[in-house]
């Protein structure tokens, strides 16, 4: 394999000096310009690309002031501000220079309860946002379905909004006031100022600025009104109409900020108005027999007095079930009788009174139910929930919708183009019949959803942007909604902002009102450096806007051949929607990324990544074949040679090799992840390719044959864990192998702990007993973790079958192969799987239950195996603990002993094992329940161990810090003998940092039932 140089990697000369003036400077952020940090902002949420000249990340006001003061005097150096990065139109791509808010400016920096304001840096994370104001009672209103990742900048940009905006409105509605930091590094704290006082201003630049709103926003007052129609999610780009006050007295900067996409200056403090939480809740998920009838059925939901109506249809309704998300709302949302679902009307209510709301909600359930029986309306059935978690994931499902639609198999996918149109409410109706039909017309599939109240919807065509004439349908496409809603009335940008649909600004403008902003952007930014191209440029610049046309990651992503697209599947299917940047430290969601704060470290960074690499590898002429043969021909000494000279080579490969071993291969993201952008999947196939050109890590080898090692070892444990206890001989492994903290052997070892305890039966015995003698047998598939070094739980698992009156065989340990798919050995890992498939496959013939204890290890079956073996992995079944007990007592004829114990354990679950199996928590609840015992799982994300990942030196400060986000706050107000955690991995990471090794909870019911023998 070849060196992949990347032929656009070098940064323009203007910009390297730029660069290096900002080294030289008091800035105290963060400076990349290294290819891969580029690319990690070169896209957002939507279908364009471009690959910057460097990204910045500024720690204060500060640092922003000196990035402008630097580039006053450097006219040609352009910049785009991004916060999480979820624009659907392009907003913070940029050619020039990315300022990212979102990494250092995160903090909350002051509440008013009283005024009920708050004060926050523009990086804060809107959910981040609402935690913080939910132990006083307030939270910050405008919703979006991106909350968990959408930064409060990004939402003063683009004036966001979401559901509920009938009642609470946009973004715009709840900025009181900016701190911003305009082109030239002065900082603009916005206020409204009277008009006759503008003159007043002792700063230059600040007068002109309002000396051109008072101009534009008040002298054009009537031109204002006459073109903009009223509409709830109305967005002009920059505000004309509210910068004004009602009676034309003053004028206000914060208003044209709102909305502004960046173009006009950095937005680096606000302060935003917060609401009261409401006390009482309500839910209403209606039920339709089609999406039109869900759709004209919304205006009565409205009239009946709700606060918000969102609607989702079919389409959105069967991908969600094919998700995760549908395990924790499928009976909320449940099938009606003889009935097809093809619509959903999800309508809230909340009040600060109860009564109110039963009061709506029982009049609303009467004419609901009349309207059932008449049979008009296409309504088929209602639920109605009180309950405040059940209403949150409901609404997670709806949240995830964008994200899901992603999900549609082939090369055709749902894209955001023309996806936030808005009409009047009224108008909705008819609007979308007719955006439908102009869809079909073009036989082209789509999802729908959003706000029905405010008369905005979210639609996204099915289109493959790798085909030049899909790219022109697109552009067709664009055209003719452009003018589908200029006839009902509305707009094409109603929530999600312009970027690259600028250029339709002016037809909607007029040419009047459109100079006027050009006339605001002159007076912020007369040098076209901020955000150029987007919304508008100054009034005396010859630059253009952006296109619709303009670059698109389809236009690179098109070059990479078939043959390099089909393997690496899981990373070209990324759409950008970065779910992966979920800010909540118990999401299981990559953790890496929430330890690192860099972009590159998300499955979304590292699906760009390798999508990136695959066609350098291709412009070089590099094909599969020549892959797969180099693996047999690149000889020891050639590699090492290679790896010599990796400090003097340009390869983009070593860029990709860092944030692929940052990765902890926990697999949360091909659940969690809406379109299933399975990262270990193509990070294992990436290893397996680069070190056929470097050399591996020796600690690479010692995870890949762990499996052979440990059960040599642990035939004499107590000598190797001797050899181990010395600080010289682990200094030594630390510093031969890279590893810190080995674990050590069981002593005493699993052989000397079940020999008294489990009859050691052959399979041709078992295969003699009859179908009857058999089902009283559960055989137990070893893994090499909880087998050699854990052997505790495996003798416990044995004495709860045997408590259960089962008999209880331990299988031959038969390596699993999983240590060698995550370092990338994958012809070791495919030989490993072919035989102990085929050993698994015959004991599946006896028609007796397998169950694994490590969940990471009984999934690695499900998934690696079937992903490498195909057809050839055979029937066998492998089922968790939890799987198999849930089986078992839901056919158990005889009463389970009811355990004695005051103790509620506390469950922190793995989380391969909640994410890939997310009943697996109600599962462990239930049967706890079931023996008279009370369990609660605790929501935590990753522990930080994750197989061998928190054992090696490089990782070790991650790995801490990890478990410090979720874990360690958890145990710290937990009693230690109610700690209970399903992970090998898990229960070893706390023993490293606690002192003390949680219990397996199999292990709680199997000393009970010991107890009542």
């Amino acid at each position: 394999m070849l060196p992949v140089v990347p032929p656009e990697s070098a940064v323009a000369a203007e910009y390297l000096e730029y660069l290096e003036a900002l080294r030289d400077s008091n800035f105290s952020g963060d400076i990349e310009h290294s290819y891969s940090s580029r690319l990690a902002v070169a896209t957002d949420n939507s279908i364009y690309q471009k690959m910057p000249q460097a990204v910045i990340y500024p720690k204060s006001v500060e640092d922003l002031t000196v990035v402008g003061q630097l580039a006053a005097s450097r006219p040609d150096i352009q910049f785009s501000a991004r916060g999480g990065g979820t624009g659907t139109n392009g907003q913070s791509l940029t050619s020039g220079i990315v300022v990212d808010i979102s990494r250092h400016l995160n903090n909350v920096l002051e509440i008013n309860v009283e005024e009920r304001w708050v004060r926050v840096e523009a990086g804060v994370v809107k959910d981040a946002l609402n935690d913080f104001l939910r132990p006083y009672g307030f939270f910050f209103s405008p919703d979006l379905s991106t909350s968990n990742r959408a930064t409060i900048g990004g939402m003063i940009n683009t004036d966001a909004s979401g559901q509920g905006s009938l009642v609470y409105g946009k973004t715009s509605d709840h900025v009181l006031a900016l701190k911003a930091v305009l082109a030239n590094g002065e900082v603009l704290d916005t206020q409204s100022i009277a008009c006759a006082d503008v003159k007043n201003i002792e700063n230059q630049c600040v007068q002109t600025i309002y000396a051109q709103l008072v101009k534009s926003c008040i002298h054009k007052r009537d031109a204002i009104l006459a073109k903009f129609p009223r509409l709830n999610r109305f967005l002009t780009g920059y505000d004309l109409e509210h910068a004004a006050s009602e009676d034309l007295s003053s004028v206000d900067a914060t208003r044209i900020l709102t909305g502004s996409e960046g173009s006009l200056a950095f937005i680096a403090e606000a302060k935003l108005d917060i609401t009261p939480i409401p006390k009482h809740k309500a839910l209403v998920n209606v039920k339709y027999d089609s999406f039109e009838s869900a759709l004209r059925h919304a205006p009565a939901m409205v009239a009946a007095n709700a606060t918000s109506v969102e609607t989702v249809d079919s389409n959105v309704l069967d991908l969600a079930r094919t998700d995760i998300i549908w395990h924790s709302i499928s009976d909320l949302i449940t099938d009606v009788p003889n009935k097809t679902l093809l619509g959903l009307n999800m309508v809230e209510y909340n009040s600060e009174d109860l009564d109110e709301i039963e009061q709506r909600i029982a009049t609303l359930s009467a004419r609901l139910d009349a309207e059932i029986t008449a049979g008009e309306t296409g309504v088929i059935g209602y639920q109605v929930t009180f309950d405040t978690a059940d209403i949150a994931k409901i609404y997670a499902m709806r949240k995830k919708a964008v994200g899901l639609l992603g999900k549609t198999k082939g090369s055709r996918k749902p894209i955001a183009f023309a996806e936030d149109t808005a009409v009047p409410p009224e108008n909705l109706a008819d609007f979308i019949m007719e955006f439908r039909a102009l869809l079909d017309s073009h036989d082209l599939h789509y999802g729908m959803f959003g706000h029905v109240d405010a008369g905005v919807l979210h639609v996204r065509p099915a289109l493959d942007m790798c085909d030049p004439e899909q790219e022109k349908l697109m552009l067709k496409l664009s055209d003719q909604v452009v003018e589908l809603v200029a006839k009902y009335g509305g707009l094409m940008w109603g929530e999600h902002g312009k970027g690259y649909r600028s250029e339709y600004g002016p037809a909607f403008f007029g040419d009047e009102l459109f100079t006027e902003l050009r006339k605001i952007k002159a007076a912020f930014d007369p040098h076209n450096q901020m955000n150029p191209g987007k919304i508008c440029t100054p009034i005396n610049s010859d630059a253009g806007l952006v296109k619709v046309a303009d670059a698109k990651r389809g236009h690179l992503d098109k070059t990479i051949p078939i043959s390099f697209k089909e393997p690496f599947e899981p990373a070209m299917s990324c759409n950008g929607n970065g779910l992966c940047f979920n800010y909540d430290t118990t999401s299981p969601m990559c953790p890496s990324s929430k330890i690192t704060q860099d972009r590159r470290h998300s499955p979304k960074g590292r699906a760009g990544m390798i999508r990136e690499w695959l066609r350098l590898l291709n412009n070089q002429g590099v094909s599969v074949k020549r892959l797969e043969a180099e693996s047999f021909s690149t000889s020891l000494w050639e590699r090492w040679i290679n790896t010599r000279k990796t400090a003097k080579t340009e390869d983009f490969s070593h860029e990709v090799l860092e944030v692929m071993d940052g990765c902890l291969a926990c697999k949360s993201c091909s659940s969690q992840c809406p379109v299933g952008v399975d990262v270990p999947d193509f990070r294992a196939k990436f290893l397996s390719i680069y070190y056929q050109r470097y050399m591996r890590p020796f600690k690479d080898y010692f995870v890949a044959n762990v499996e052979w090692m440990a059960p040599l070892m642990a035939k004499t444990p107590l000598l190797f864990n001797t050899m181990l206890k010395p600080k010289w001989a682990r200094s030594l492994l630390q510093k031969t192998i890279g590893y810190v903290d080995a674990p050590v052997l069981s002593v005493p070892n699993l052989k000397q702990r079940v020999e008294s305890l489990v009859d050691d039966y052959s399979y041709s015995q078992l295969a003699s007993l009859s179908d009857a003698e058999r089902a009283e047998f559960v055989l137990i598939v070893q893994d090499p973790f909880t087998s050699f070094y854990d052997a505790e739980v495996v003798k416990h698992c044995i004495d709860l079958i045997a408590g259960l009156g089962l008999k209880p065989v331990v299988l031959p340990f038969k390596p699993n192969g999983k240590p060698q798919h995550v370092k990338g050995f994958l012809e070791r890992f495919e030989r490993t799987a072919k035989s102990t498939a085929a050993f698994l496959n015959q004991v599946h013939q006896l028609n007796i239950p397998m169950i694994g204890v490590d969940a990471s290890l009984v999934l690695c079956y499900r998934d690696e195996y079937t992903k490498t073996l195909a057809e050839k992995r055979g029937d066998f079944s492998v089922k968790t603990v939890q799987e198999w007990l849930t089986e078992y007592l839901a056919e158990r004829q005889e009463p389970l002993p009811q355990l004695n114990d005051d103790n509620t354990y506390v469950l922190l679950s793995h989380c391969t094992e909640k994410t890939a199996l997310p009943a697996s928590e109600r599962q462990w609840q239930a049967i706890f329940s079931a023996f008279n015992l009370q369990l609660t799982p605790t929501p935590v994300g990753c522990c930080g161990m994750a197989g061998t990942y928190g054992h090696e030196q490089q990782n070790l400060a991650n790995s801490r810090g990890i478990y410090d986000l979720s874990w360690r706050p958890v145990l710290a107000k937990t009693k230690a003998d109610v700690v209970l955690a399903t992970g090998y991995s898990c229960r070893s990471q706390v023993a490293r940092f606690e002192q003390y090794k949680p219990l397996h909870p199999l292990q709680i019911i199997a000393m009970h039932l010991q107890e009542t023998h």
